[in-house]
C-alpha cells in the first residue's frame, strides 16, 4: 500500500511543479490527434489550481487536440510560461498556425500575463509567426520577458511579421504605462538575413530592455549587422551577445565594435565563424581593452584573424579579471602566431582560459591577404569587383597547374571553364556554380561510388564550399550530394556503413589504423550531413550511429551552432523512424 503511495505522488510530482505552478509532459513523446487523446491534458489542465506553466516539449500536437487544450487554459487567469518547443513534430505546417491561433486566443480571453514564450524546433515558417501575431501584440505579451523562436524557419517574412508584432506592442503597452521590456531574445537559424534582421533591430532598439540576444546563423551580412549594432547600443544591460555563424566582414565587425563601447555589462560575445578579419578583429579588440568590465568569454574563432590581430585581442583581454574563456581556434595565426598567443596568455597567468587553436589555418598567402582587402573595400553581395578577383584568382590557379603539369604547354588566352577534377582538387564556390547545371551529373560521373572512402571525400570536398548566406551556393551543393549520395546508397555494391566510418574518421571523431588525417571541419559540413539524414535515400540504421558519435565528442564543439543542428535532427530522426 505505501509503494503505491510513494508511486503516485512520484507519478504526480513528474507531472506537475507544485512549487512554481508548472504542468509538464515534457518528452513523453505524446501524439494528440484529436480532443480525446488530449483528455488526460485537458483534465491536468482544469483540475490545476493556480497553473502558471504548460511543457509541451517533444509532443506532438494536432489542430483539434490544440483546441481542447486551449479550452481549459481559458480559465487561467495566473498563466505565465510557454514551453512549446519541438510540438508539432510530424505535422504539416498547415496545421500549426490554427493550432497556435487557437491557443494565443485562449490565453488572451483568460487574462493571461505571459512572461516566457518558447516556440523553438517548430519549423513553422512565415505561416507560424501569423499565428502568434494577435498574441504577440496582446496585452497578454505587455510582461513577456523571454520570447525563444530558435530554428523556427521564420524566414526574412517571418522576421518583419515578428519585427512588426513586437514594435505594436511595445507601442501600446508603453501607452498604457507599462512598456514592453523583453530581456530575452532567441533565434538562430532562422534565415532571417539582412532585411530580417534589420526589421529586428528597428524593434529591439525601441524596446532597449535586452539582456540576451541569441541570433547565430541566420546569413546576416554586414548591412544586418550595422543594423543590430547600431541597435545593441540602446540596450545598456545586454549581457549576452551570440551571433556565431553569420558574415560581419570588416564593416560589420567595425559597427560591432562601436556597440560595444556603450555596452558595459556585457559578459558574453559570441563572435564566432563571422569573418570579421583582422581589422575588424582589431576594433573589436580596442573596445574590450577600453571598457567591458564583467567580460566572461570572447568567441573570435573562425574570423580569418591574422596573428597580428590575435594578439591585440590578447593584449586587450590581460585586464579582465573575470574572464573565462578566449576561444581564438581555426584563424590564420601560423606556427608563430599560435606560440605567440600562448606566450601572451602564459605571460598573463590566463593560459588555461584559452582555448584550443588545434584547427588555426596557418599563416595566409599573400594572394589571401590581398583578396581579404578587396573584399572588405566593398562587400556588397553584388559586388562585381569580387566576382571578377575570385575569376582572376581562378584563372592564375589553373595557369599555375598547367605549368606544373606541363611546363612546355603555352598559357592560356583565356581562363578555362573549370572541370569536376579541378574542383574536386581545389574546391571553391565559384568553380561549382561555373560547372552549370550539369554539375551533380557531372559529379557523379567522376566520383567512384562503389568506393566507399572516395565517396566520403568527395562529399566532404563539396560540402567545404556550402555557404549558408548564399542561396545559389547553398543549393548547388545540397542538390550535387543528393545526386552522389542516392546513386551510392542505390548502387549494390556500396558499403553504407563503411562510408559512415570513413566519413566519421574524415571529421576527426574516431581514429583510424591508416593513420588517415583529419579535415579541417567546417560549420559547412555538418548544415550539409543535417540535410543528408533527412532524405529517404540514407538508410535510417545509419543515424544512430552518427547519434552516438556525436553526442559524446567535442572535438566540433568549434562549428557551435552547426554542430548542435545537426545532433538535433540526428535525434528527431531516430525518434521518428
Amino acid at each position: 500500500m505505501a509503494t503505491d503511495i510513494v508511486a503516485e505522488l512520484a507519478d504526480s510530482l513528474a507531472k506537475t511543479g507544485v512549487e512554481d505552478g508548472e504542468l509538464s509532459y515534457k518528452g513523453q513523446g505524446r501524439k494528440l490527434d484529436d480532443a480525446q487523446s488530449a483528455e488526460e491534458i485537458v483534465k491536468d489542465i482544469e483540475e490545476f489550481e493556480g497553473l502558471q506553466a504548460l511543457r509541451m516539449e517533444g509532443n506532438t500536437v494536432g489542430v483539434e487536440a490544440a483546441q481542447a487544450i486551449a479550452k481549459a487554459l481559458e480559465t487561467k487567469s495566473d498563466f505565465k510560461r510557454c514551453y512549446w518547443s519541438d510540438m508539432f513534430t510530424g505535422r504539416l505546417r498547415s496545421e500549426i498556425p490554427p493550432a497556435l491561433n487557437s491557443l494565443g486566443d485562449a490565453l488572451m480571453l483568460a487574462g493571461a500575463r505571459l512572461t516566457v514564450l518558447d516556440l523553438s524546433d517548430n519549423a513553422f515558417g512565415p505561416d507560424g509567426v501569423k499565428g502568434i501575431e494577435k498574441l504577440l501584440k496582446s496585452t497578454s505579451c505587455f510582461t513577456l520577458q523571454e520570447l525563444r523562436l530558435n530554428n523556427c524557419g521564420m524566414g526574412i517574412g517571418g522576421g518583419k511579421i515578428l519585427a512588426a508584432s513586437l514594435t505594436q506592442c511595445h507601442k501600446q503597452s508603453s501607452e498604457k504605462n507599462e512598456p514592453l521590456s523583453l530581456k530575452v531574445f532567441v533565434a538562430g537559424r532562422n534565415r532571417l538575413e539582412n532585411d530580417g534582421a534589420t526589421a529586428l533591430a528597428q524593434a529591439f532598439q525601441l524596446m532597449g530592455s535586452l539582456e540576451e540576444v541569441h541570433m547565430p546563423q541566420n546569413g546576416i551580412n554586414h548591412p544586418g549587422v550595422t543594423a543590430l549594432a547600431s541597435a545593441m547600443q540602446h540596450n545598456p544591460g545586454l549581457r549576452i551577445l551570440n551571433l556565431n555563424d553569420n558574415t560581419f566582414t570588416e564593416k560589420g565587425a567595425v559597427a560591432m565594435a562601436q556597440a560595444l563601447k556603450h555596452l558595459h555589462s556585457i559578459q558574453v560575445i559570441n563572435f564566432g565563424d563571422c569573418l570579421v578579419r583582422p581589422e575588424g578583429a582589431k576594433a573589436i579588440a580596442e573596445s574590450v581593452s577600453e571598457g567591458l568590465p564583467v567580460l566572461k568569454e570572447l568567441n573570435m574563432s573562425y574570423g580569418e584573424i591574422t596573428a597580428d590581430a590575435a594578439l591585440a585581442v590578447v593584449e586587450a583581454v590581460k585586464n579582465k579579471d573575470q574572464l573565462e574563456k578566449l576561444d581564438l581556434n581555426g584563424n590564420y595565426l601560423g606556427e608563430d602566431g599560435c606560440k605567440a598567443v600562448k606566450d601572451g596568455m602564459e605571460g598573463a597567468n590566463m593560459i588555461n582560459l584559452l582555448g584550443s587553436l588545434s584547427d588555426d589555418e596557418g599563416e595566409p598567402d599573400d594572394d589571401e591577404d590581398e583578396d581579404e582587402e578587396d573584399n572588405d573595400e566593398d562587400d556588397d553581395e553584388d559586388d562585381v569587383d569580387e566576382e571578377e578577383i575570385e575569376e582572376e584568382e581562378e584563372e592564375e590557379e589553373e595557369e599555375n597547374s598547367s605549368s606544373i603539369n606541363n611546363e612546355q604547354s603555352t598559357p592560356l588566352s583565356a581562363p578555362r571553364p573549370p572541370d569536376v577534377s579541378s574542383f574536386l582538387s581545389f574546391p571553391s564556390p565559384d568553380k561549382l556554380l561555373k560547372l552549370g547545371s550539369k554539375r551533380a551529373l557531372l559529379v557523379q560521373q567522376q566520383v567512384d561510388v562503389t568506393d566507399a572512402r572516395k565517396t566520403a571525400e568527395a562529399f566532404l570536398k563539396i560540402t567545404s564550399v556550402y555557404k549558408e548566406e548564399n542561396n545559389d551556393v547553398k543549393n548547388a551543393v545540397l542538390d550535387t550530394i543528393d545526386a552522389l549520395l542516392s546513386k551510392a546508397f542505390s548502387t549494390p555494391s556500396f558499403e553504407g556503413y563503411n562510408f559512415v566510418s570513413n566519413l566519421l574518421v574524415l571529421l576527426g571523431l574516431i581514429k583510424s589504423e591508416d593513420k588517415i588525417k583529419p579535415v579541417v571541419v567546417v560549420p559547412g559540413h555538418l548544415h550539409a550531413l543535417e540535410h543528408v539524414v533527412r532524405q529517404e535515400y540514407f538508410p535510417k540504421e545509419n543515424v544512430a550511429v552518427l547519434e552516438a558519435f556525436m553526442s559524446r565528442n567535442k572535438s566540433l564543439e568549434s562549428c557551435g551552432n552547426a554542430r548542435n543542428g545537426l545532433q538535433s535532427t540526428l535525434q528527431r530522426v531516430r525518434s521518428q523512424s
